[in-house]
Parts: C-alpha cells; structure tokens; sequence
C-alpha cells in the first residue's frame, strides 16, 4: 500500500487547489513544501521584513538561480543571482507566491487560447495554440471566484469575457476616490475603464476576514487572510478535512523512476536535512516555472536519463515573464482645489482600474492586427525606504543635507503619485528557458537552475504602443512629470512555461490534461503548463487550470470516494 494517494510538491496557486479537491474527494494528500509555515500571525506591515532582507524567500548565498542575459554582442553572459542582486524568488513558503501577489485576477479571452491561428506566425517565436479552449477552463475560473473569493463588477465592454455567472461572487473593495476621477478621464478619451477584478474579500466571509485597507498589499503576507493565497483560501480547509498532511521545509531532490518508466517515490531533505523517501499513487509537481523545470531535470534515472518527461528535450523550454511596460505621474497638491486634495490624501483604499481597450491592436506600425494587452492603474506603493531612496539623487549627483530633506517633503507631502502597470504577451522563444548549471550548487548540493531569459523584439513594439497610450491618459487626468519605461529584462514574479501542453509529445512536456507524456502518474499543475502566457497576470490562470487538473487525478483515482459522501452527509 502507497503512504498516500497524492503527493503534492510546491503548495502555491498551482499546488493548493489539487491538495484542496483531493481532500474533499476523500483521498489521503501529502504536500511537500520547501519553505517555512507562515500564517496570519506572521505577517506585518514591515518593509525591512517584507522588502528589503530574505524573511519569506531564501538567501541567495544558499540558494541562487544563474541568470544568463545578452551582452550586447551577440552572445551570453552569465552571473549567479547571489552576486548580481537578481532575486527569482517570489514568496518561499506555505502558500507559496500567491501570500505576496497583488490579487489581480484578470482572465485569459478565448483568443488567448488560440493565438497562432488568431495572429499567425512571428518570426523567431515558438507561438502555438493551447489543446484546449476557453469553454473548457471557464467553469474553473467561476469555480476559483468562489472559492478563493474574488471581488468585483461585470460590466458591458468591448473585450468583456464570456461568463457562466452574471456578476462576481463578491462586491469590490473599497475605492479610492481618484477611481472616479480616472473613470471620467478614460471616457473623455473614449476608453472603457473596469474596476479590477481582485483576489480580496471586501469584508468577512469564507471563514476569513475582510480587508483591513492599510495600503500595503502587494509583495506583502496579508494579516487579516482577506487576500485569497493558496494557503488562506484552500489549504487551511483540505488540513482541516484530516486528510491532507503539510510537511514544511522539505526539499525535494528528485522525483525516483521504476523500471516502466513510472513515479515509484519522492526523496526530499527534511528541516535538518536528513534525506527522506516517501511514495505516492500519483504526483504532482508545482513548484513554480523555474524550479518545476529544475526539478525534473535533475530527476534522471534508466528511462529517463535526460530528466523525467524530457525525451525529446522540451523540458525547461519555452519560458514565459511577461512583457510590458510600466510609468507614472504626480498630481501636485497645489494644482487642485482643497476638496480635490482632500479626496487626493485619503490612504487605503484600492485605485481598482483597469484598461483593456488596447487588448487586441489594429495599427500598421506593428503590422496591421495583432494581440495587444491589459493596463492596470494604481498608487505608487507606499513603501517609504525604496522610495526615498529613489529620491537621493540630484541633477548634480547624491544629494544630502537641506536639498535632500527638501525633497523628500515635497514628494511625501506635496503630490499623490500614480502609475500604471502594462501586461502583454512575453513571447516564446529558444533564447528564454531553463537548463541545470553544470557548476553552481545550493545548499542541499544540487545544481541550481541556469535561467536564460531572452525576449522577443516583438514584446517591446507592443509594450511601448500601450505605455504611450498610458501615458495619455495620466496626462489627461492632470498628472505633471509623467514617465514611462519599457524593457527586455524578466519581471521575476511573473514566471510561467518551461513544460508547456500539447497533444505532441516531440513539441510538449505534458498532455491537455497537463500529465506528463509517458508517465501516467505524473502530472504538473503550476503555471509551467502555459505554452503562452496571454496579457494578464498569470495566477487566477494557474489556479482555475490546477482545479481542473485536480478534477482530472479525482477521476483517474476512481472519482469522489463513497466515505467522502457519508462525511457530507451526516
């Protein structure tokens, strides 16, 4: 007899709705987890914890990644993240990144399913259509507003999204007042303006607390559970069936093969790092892009002697970030009337605005129609140290003393600041996936993931067409200094691909329902799976798919067991 039914490595937005519907079905789940066990209690408005030392993900000295960008010549450089600073860590412990995420929870459209047929080709990218459609995923994205607890507003719109409920499960949070000076400032533009969609329960309700509206929210643990992490909004409940068992600070080396070529069992380091062996009926892997592509890369055996599911050399390829852009603009208390600059002080409440408008591009400049991408609106974060010290720099060079205290006034006190966060897609291409270094070692001994992240030229046409469009609209709210950038680099936080699903096995790492080719027990469930990454945040994507695969392995166990029913009923 196996020690469990399934065992579950990573407890993120890609692992916690498996461990969630396999405990409700009634079978036995294991969740291997490398990082701590936060809770609530462990979360704080702090930004040294939060932002500024490694409290919620590793030290790089003890656990870096080596990142490999161009050098301008045509070739590659490479560095370990522990000497450059590049951190490809995005929240390393229960619950995974989705305790840090803003909750921005956007669906893909129907075209983001089909984008090479759609589009057609792009030289130089690895663009394919998905092996399923927005039909089959929609009843998950439904299923995740209900149960993670996403707030907002359906509204009418020119790219709104087919919905199988009229309206979301929950009211938006509250809105900062600018909401309503941005909304009459799009549509004099002849924009559409929504309110954001957000992972944020607006007040009690799922057996957790409302939002607490301190401002800080984004890359901080949420002390109220208001903000739907894997952890808040799934796993509290599947520990609680008695059926789920969380092991933290397990570090799992490698996935082990039998002689057919299939899962016999998972060696992972314990917290004192003394390796332990444990087995499973199925597994299932969602350790986020980089180190689920790592992981079973470095799981080499007999019939798997280039790493698990990696026969034809697909594994680690096609890796998504996503493209873009971002800006911002101040709005100058002494522009406004008193009223104004009251409405423009008060502190808490979410801006929640988002622009789709340019979703879908028509324009010759970058060759006629082509898919375009999403526009998010909101504060400045708050937090004070980074901003200040953005601020230490002068005309001249460093600033200090009087000019330096002066500014720092007139920025905290004179002005509001806004900005604006551009998604579109992060093409895939050869140039952007993950392989084993063949020398840089964690602590655990292991080779650490060698990240080569090139992009497409393409991605930053369309990235700079939306931040322009941005830009206009911050200027027609009234914004002074308004600034944007575009960029190549990789926004860590925003990972997915590298196992990508088809229906060809010499093309994909895993079938439509994201098992793996050739090994019937092994599935991925986190954000590996995208063969595109579309123009939205990736996280509400990852969690209606792993609720989907979750709904696949329920079946291939031989569907919701008779004792589960009884335990429902009486």
């Amino acid at each position: 007899m196996k020690d469990y039914d399934v065992c579950v490595i990573g407890s993120g937005a890609g692992g916690g709705p498996v461990a969630y519907t396999l405990a409700e079905a009634g079978y036995r789940v294991l969740v291997l987890e490398k990082g701590p066990w936060f809770t609530e209690k462990d979360f704080f408005k702090d930004e040294i914890v939060c932002c500024r030392r490694s409290v919620y993900t590793p030290e790089l000295k003890d656990e870096r990644h080596v990142l490999e960008t161009p050098d301008g010549g045509g070739s590659w450089s490479a560095e370990p993240t522990s000497e450059s600073g590049w951190d490809f860590w995005n929240g390393n412990c229960v619950g995974g990144s989705s305790n840090f995420m803003s909750g921005f929870f956007l669906r893909l459209k129907p075209d983001d399913f089909r984008l090479r047929s759609t589009y057609g080709a792009i030289a130089g990218a690895n663009v394919v259509d998905w092996p399923i459609g927005y039909d089959e995923l929609e009843p998950y994205y439904d299923k995740v507003e209900k149960l993670v607890g996403v707030s907002g507003k359906a509204l009418p719109h020119p790219h709104a999204d087919p919905r199988s409920s009229p309206d979301f499960p929950f009211p938006p949070t509250l809105e900062h007042p600018l909401a309503d000076w941005l909304d009459r400032s799009c549509r004099d533009l002849d924009l559409h303006p929504l309110p954001t969609p957000r992972a944020i329960l607006p007040a009690p309700a799922l057996g957790r607390q409302g939002c607490a509206y301190s401002g800080y929210c984004g890359s901080y643990g949420c002390a109220t559970g208001a903000k739907g992490s894997a952890r808040a909004a799934l796993l509290d409940k599947a520990l609680a069936s008695g059926r789920c068992e969380l092991r933290p600070h397990s570090m799992v080396a490698r996935l082990v093969g039998d002689a057919r070529g299939q899962i016999a069992a998972v060696e992972y380091f314990d917290k004192d790092g003394r390796k332990q062996r444990v087995d499973a009926r199925i597994y299932v892997v969602a350790c986020q892009a980089v180190e689920t592509a790592r992981l079973l890369l470095r799981s080499t055996g007999p019939r798997h002697p280039k790493g698990l599911a990696n026969r034809h050399g697909q594994v680690g390829r096609n890796l998504l970030f996503s493209a873009g852009g971002s800006g911002s603009g101040d709005l100058p208390y002494d522009h406004f009337t008193a009223r104004q600059v009251d409405e423009l002080k008060v502190f808490g409440p979410f801006l929640n605005r988002t622009l789709q408008d340019w979703y879908v591009i028509d324009d010759k400049a970058l060759g006629g129609r082509v898919k375009g991408g999403s526009v998010e609106f909101l504060f400045q974060h708050p937090n004070p140290i980074n901003r200040a010290d953005r601020l230490k720099w002068g005309e001249d060079g460093l600033l200090w003393g009087e000019p330096l205290k002066r500014k720092l006034k007139a920025y905290f006190t004179g002005a509001s600041h806004l900005r604006f966060e551009a998604f579109c897609d992060w093409l895939p291409t050869d140039d952007c996936r993950i392989s084993l270094d063949p020398e840089v070692r964690d602590r655990w001994g292991l080779p650490v993931a060698r990240v080569r992240a090139g992009y497409h030229p393409h991605d930053l046409k369309v990235g700079e067409y939306l931040a322009e469009r941005s830009r206009a609209v911050l200027e027609h709210l009234g914004c002074v200094d308004v600034r944007s950038f575009v960029s190549g680099d990789p926004p860590s936080n925003l990972q997915a691909g590298g196992c990508r699903f088809g229906r060809d096995p010499k093309t994909s790492v895993l079938d439509p329902d994201c098992r793996a080719h050739g090994i019937d027990n092994l599935y991925v469930s986190d954000g590996s799976f995208m063969p595109t990454g579309g123009s939205v945040p990736y996280t509400f994507t990852i969690y209606a798919n792993a609720f989907r695969v979750a709904d696949q392995i329920v079946a291939d166990l031989g569907g919701v067991r008779a004792s589960r029913v009884k335990d429902r009923t009486g």
